[in-house]
């Protein structure tokens, strides 16, 4: 087989077939009903430019251990084979591009005919553009099946460790053993991924639920995207086995843990100011916030906190450095200079560096002089003396 970039792609692209509709909508299926019917406890959202306050019920660690000891148990009595996800990756990526847009579809023609809140739908005025980005900003089917929340979290996030195990498998299907490069990269992202389902409240407060409305852009993303990209470091060391030196795969992977603990500890920051609404101290002192006012589209006035003390005095998305230095070290791991073994890296730059101009421009906006005065404070984006 051929490792090349563009041999890779047309060795491994997608091909629809019914084996993967099958087994995707089994998946898709399987997700849902564990995101409906599961208890988990209740939390609230952000409040919506409309002045709705969603709750949310939250259950995607159970959601996760279920699905996991679900493969390890099928696998072992024989029902399922746990290599299945590479051996027929061509079949479910064709499967999961459908899904991405049919639901993309499901969603642009309920804004118009079955719309969850009216008052928050957001219209370009380009038919294109609002299927791509969105109209609905909370789309839900009844009450409290969340299609933003269910998107984000389950077919694609509790796929992606999924898909790491089953390509552990297949390579110890392969040769009988595992290379320490894909258990350090599987390990790092288990990681992060059980930390996402464990925070999952947290999540409710990012732009992705707050603010980015549900089309394409979201739901292909969810479906599709990030099942494929966020993977491809397992998928190649499934096909391609290799491990660089000992040395080396330590420094990366402590630098992926180093990224990690950063991530958790600015975010773990913010929600502890939110959640005692400023009474709380960070690094042993009070903690320091600007008060920014803002009204929503009901004319009401409402405030958040913005901290510029511990790691957002050092920087006003710290959190994103850290997810940096993870991606980059997962990457690192491989130990290849290989194009499609960085795409992983590259997109995270990519998106966050997007991310936090469209987040600082809508802070601007929304707050007004306070997010100036903020600025001020904390004058540095990601990482001091450089942006």
């Amino acid at each position: 087989m051929k490792e090349g970039f563009w041999s890779i792609c047309i060795q491994y692209g997608p091909r629809l077939t019914i084996k993967g509709v099958l087994a995707v909508m089994c998946w898709v299926g399987l997700q849902a009903l564990l995101f409906r019917y599961l208890p988990g406890d209740t939390h609230r959202g952000q409040l919506t430019p409309a002045g709705y306050l969603l709750t949310y019920r939250i259950n995607g660690l159970s959601a996760w251990i279920i699905t996991h000891v679900l493969y390890i148990a099928l696998s072992m009595v024989g029902v399922l084979d746990p290599g299945f996800i590479p051996r027929n990756w061509s079949s479910l990526i064709g499967a999961m591009n459908l899904a991405g847009y049919i639901i993309s579809t499901f969603a642009f023609v309920k804004a118009y005919m079955m719309p969850t809140h009216p008052e928050d739908r957001k219209f370009s005025g380009s038919l294109l553009y609002d299927f791509y980005m969105g109209i609905e900003l909370n789309p839900r089917l009844g009450d409290s099946f969340d299609l933003k929340l269910f998107s984000n979290g389950r077919p694609g996030i509790i796929a992606w460790t999924l898909i790491d195990f089953s390509n552990m498998a297949y390579q110890y299907q392969a040769q009988q053993y595992i290379e320490p490069s894909l258990i350090l990269i599987t390990i790092l992202q288990t990681i992060y991924v059980v930390d996402f389902f464990v925070n999952e409240s947290w999540y409710l407060q990012t732009i992705d639920i707050a603010h980015d409305h549900y089309g394409f852009y979201l739901a292909w993303g969810c479906f599709c995207f990030l099942p494929t990209t966020y993977t491809i470091q397992g998928q190649y060391l499934g096909l391609y086995p290799n491990s660089a030196s000992a040395p080396y795969l330590t420094f990366f992977f402590a630098l992926g843990l180093a990224g990690y603990v950063l991530f958790r500890s600015v975010n773990y920051q913010k929600d502890k100011l939110r959640r005692s609404d400023g009474q709380c101290t960070i690094w042993g002192k009070p903690a320091e916030y600007i008060v920014a006012s803002f009204k929503t589209s009901d004319g009401k006035q409402h405030k958040s906190l913005l901290l510029y003390s511990g790691w957002w005095g050092w920087s006003r998305h710290a959190n994103y450095v850290g997810d940096l230095f993870l991606s980059f070290s997962t990457c690192a791991l491989v130990g290849s200079t290989r194009a499609v073994v960085w795409v992983y890296a590259i997109w995270m730059t990519m998106l966050l560096v997007h991310r936090c101009i469209r987040d600082e421009k809508r802070c601007s906006v929304k707050y007004g002089a306070a997010w100036t005065e903020y600025c001020r404070r904390v004058p540095w984006r990601f990482i001091p003396g450089i942006w």
